[in-house]
């Protein structure tokens, strides 16, 4: 989801039929308030979005946006690219150094701003992806880990139980456990899921 944060309507309305135009799924905002209030009532999930955040705002500017986002922990796994018509060097320096995605200056150029929402999305869902594998991950035991290495390395059951000291149907209970709390149905799923 793209996240359109600006207080002209007329941007909002612009921004949001460019990303229809990529059958990019976007969410409009008159301002910093309306966007936090979204933030805070829980319904937000950074994982797969992105935002473009206009720096100038009557109720709150970007950057003040930005570092809510930031004490949340959200900016750190979620792509901002700022927009304003007023920027200049230093604060494109400090947002990219603190973070930002990118920084773009209106007047923009369409497609250059769309393809940079693409890359911003698919970075976003990528780093998604990943954190739900390790909070699946964080959920093995110690002695499924042990399982789990030794099934990666291309054991098999037998050969698993012999290196653990362990029966052949406990592998296959812990190999079970495995598959089911990583969301897998094969060794070859599995190993890709971690590769």
């Amino acid at each position: 989801m793209l996240h359109i944060v600006d207080d002209e309507e007329v941007v909002r309305d612009s921004l949001s039929w460019l990303a229809a135009s990529r059958a990019i799924p976007a969410r409009a905002y008159a301002g910093a308030a309306a966007f936090l209030r979204y933030v805070e009532d829980g319904q937000f999930d950074a994982d797969g979005d992105c935002v473009l955040l206009d720096v100038r705002m009557p109720d709150l500017n970007g950057v003040a946006v930005f570092d809510q986002l930031t004490a949340r922990g959200l900016a750190q796994r979620l792509p901002v690219i700022f927009l304003t018509g007023h920027g200049d060097v230093p604060m494109a320096v400090d947002t990219l150094k603190r973070g930002a995605f990118d920084f773009f200056e209106k007047p923009f150029n369409d497609n250059a701003l769309m393809d940079r929402v693409q890359q911003g999305l698919a970075g976003s869902r990528a780093a998604g992806a990943a954190a739900a594998v390790q909070t699946r991950l964080a959920t093995l035991s110690q002695r499924e880990r042990e399982v789990l290495d030794l099934i990666l390395a291309g054991n098999m059951n037998k050969v698993v139980a012999d290196k653990l000291g362990i029966s052949m149907r406990t592998v296959e209970v812990h190999r079970a456990h495995i598959f089911d709390k990583m969301q897998v149905k094969t060794a070859v799923e599995l190993a890709g899921l971690l590769k």
